[in-house]
């Protein structure tokens, strides 16, 4: 790994601790799940810097968290987040950040734009969604058909996301084109 795939993972990880400085929106549904701006940091890793980069950038992220680093919204740190009912969308943001990075790669035809918006829905969304659905289920005992259906609260707040990674994604390319490590 060279120097420059470090300072990239440790910037992103870094990315994801400010955005949690940005205020959580408690939800009084789904145990009490919230609302952050974190999950834009799981988009931004894996459309930035790709599969294996983005998903260690928010490894170290969770690995800083567990050792008790206040860094997930509201100032919550430590391993007894990962008992919560958030550990499942804990769990599936290094997923969906390599699963965004993967599809980025994947789809160097495409413009950047439309290929950022695809993978954050699909990694950011789709696979962090399933992460989190499976630990409402199991730890939060909520039905499984309850815990699809209230993820429906996060799904406008996380196209929006979708709509900044991308822009930023295509912004960067166009001024910076080596920013873009997945279209390396």
């Amino acid at each position: 790994m060279t120097d420059r795939s470090i300072v990239q993972i440790a910037f992103y990880a870094a990315l994801m601790a400010a955005l949690g400085l940005l205020p959580k929106v408690a939800i009084p549904v789904l145990a009490g799940v919230p609302i952050t701006a974190q999950s834009m940091g799981v988009m931004l890793a894996g459309v930035m810097l790709g599969s294996v980069r983005g998903s260690l950038a928010i490894l170290l992220f969770l690995f800083l968290v567990a050792l008790g680093a206040p860094l997930l919204a509201g100032g919550n740190g430590g391993l007894g987040v990962f008992a919560g009912a958030s550990v499942g969308y804990l769990i599936g943001w290094p997923v969906g950040a390599f699963v965004t990075g993967l599809i980025m790669e994947r789809t160097k035809t495409l413009p950047v734009m439309p290929a950022a918006a695809l993978s954050a829905i699909i990694g950011g969304i789709g696979v962090v969604y399933l992460f989190g659905i499976v630990g409402l289920v199991i730890v939060a005992k909520l039905p499984v058909m309850a815990a699809i259906v209230g993820n429906g609260v996060y799904i406008p707040g996380d196209l929006i996301k979708v709509a900044i990674v991308a822009v930023v994604a295509q912004t960067i390319a166009r001024g910076l084109p080596s920013a873009l490590a997945s279209r390396a």
